[in-house]
């Protein structure tokens, strides 16, 4: 286009520093069995996406676990938020529990597929069977299928573990190794009509996690300890836990990593509450303590995807330093915005010349070093009780006081 002998011209200059609005990571993706589902609304092996408030699905959902997880997410989420984005993936009913979980775990081998189906990437993810082991020496086979599959969603699962007591829920737990999983060692016990039955307790957490972002405006950021579990009738057993004695059964299960859910309960010192259900739990199963907090690995992820969003807006343009700028700062502009909503602790972000040669520079290859520090869960609080002298000094200065004033 040639430009004007007498007049004007417009330009949008492109090297200005992008915005991008981020991810949703609370959408969910339920993995499960309903042998009464509609089957033309819910077709075996076929990802569906709805709102689990909606009754043109819920409706033809069945009574299996589905039903069960859907009405699980539905009752932790809070006044304003009374729906989740829940895609469901409906698998056949086999004639033994391993057979069910292979058709699991089929699903999940080509988990990746889901997001290009349904046109959203679930981040929370709930897969039925794996509080079962084919035999005490071997690992679930969903949960083996798990990590590999969370890791192509930058997803985290909560996984359901034996609840049978704290040995058999450590014992499982001792199988796995990813910081994308949570255990939890405690099924819920809920009405269905007039009959108490007993469910996973993997769907209900999912939905204190959707409850917690919620809370912060969709931010993944921020741990769901210590938070009321609704519509629980009761837990499949009691687990001893007290706050002040490390020896008990709840204490142990968490220091195996296993998370829990125990009963409040009113004027006994120790108690996680006065009354009602709470979820108790930080830790997922990674070897290592730097990424052993899951609500972490859940904020970095949020954080890798806002960069790869960020990222995608520069990429095939021409490298100059301009282009490098707004790059940089762009990052360093939402990284500026999650510290601000103490979503982190605090960020580095540096270009380094000798990680930038120019012989990368000529292949078109630019590398930004990042740093991030995630605000931690609160676990722990001691206390120093000691005597405090000061007091008794004042005490005196305020006796003698008190007698000059009468003399």
């Amino acid at each position: 286009m040639s430009t004007p002998v007498f007049g004007m011209t417009f330009a949008r200059p492109d090297d200005d520093p992008v915005p991008i609005l981020g991810a949703d990571f609370s959408k969910a993706l339920l993995i499960e069995t309903s042998a009464d589902a509609d089957a033309i609304v819910f077709p075996l092996g076929q990802p569906v996406r709805f709102s689990s408030t909606d009754a043109t699905f819920t409706s033809k959902l069945g009574t299996g676990a589905l039903a069960d997880a859907v009405k699980g997410i539905n009752a932790q989420l809070g006044p304003f938020n009374i729906g989740a984005d829940v895609t469901v993936v409906r698998v056949a009913e086999g004639g033994s529990v391993a057979a069910t979980a292979a058709n699991i775990v089929a699903v999940l081998a080509d988990v990746a597929s889901i997001a290009f189906v349904v046109n959203a990437t679930p981040r929370l993810v709930w897969a039925g069977r794996t509080a079962w082991r084919p035999d005490a020496d071997a690992l679930n086979p969903v949960i083996a299928a798990l990590p590999a599959a969370l890791n192509s969603l930058l997803a985290i699962a909560v996984v359901d573990v034996d609840d049978t007591s704290a040995a058999n829920a450590i014992d499982a737990r001792e199988t796995m190794s990813s910081e994308r999983i949570i255990p939890v060692g405690v099924a819920a016990r809920v009405y269905e009509g007039e009959t108490i039955v007993t469910r996973p307790m993997g769907p209900r957490i999912l939905g204190l996690f959707m409850r917690a972002d919620n809370e912060t405006g969709g931010d993944p950021f921020d741990p769901i300890a210590n938070r009321t579990v609704y519509g629980l009738a009761g837990l499949s057993r009691k687990i001893p836990f007290s706050l002040l004695d490390g020896s008990t059964e709840g204490q142990q299960m968490l220091e195996s990593e296993v998370s829990i859910v125990v009963a409040g309960e009113s004027g006994v010192d120790g108690s996680i509450a006065d009354g009602g259900f709470s979820f108790i739990g930080t830790d997922n199963t990674t070897t290592g303590e730097l990424w052993k907090q899951i609500h972490q690995v859940r904020g970095a992820d949020y954080i890798t995807v806002e960069l790869m969003q960020i990222t995608r807006q520069f990429l095939g343009k021409k490298v100059s330093a301009d282009l490098a700028e707004a790059w940089i700062q762009s990052i360093k502009f939402k990284l500026r915005d999650h510290k601000a909503n103490n979503d982190i602790l605090g960020y580095d972000v540096q270009f380094r010349a000798n990680k930038n040669s120019p012989e990368n520079i000529r292949l078109g290859h630019l590398t930004v070093n990042l740093g991030i520090e995630p605000a931690p869960a609160f676990k722990v609080a001691n206390h120093e009780v000691r005597r405090y002298r000061p007091a008794v000094e004042g005490l005196v200065a305020d006796i003698i006081a008190r007698l000059n004033a009468v003399a």
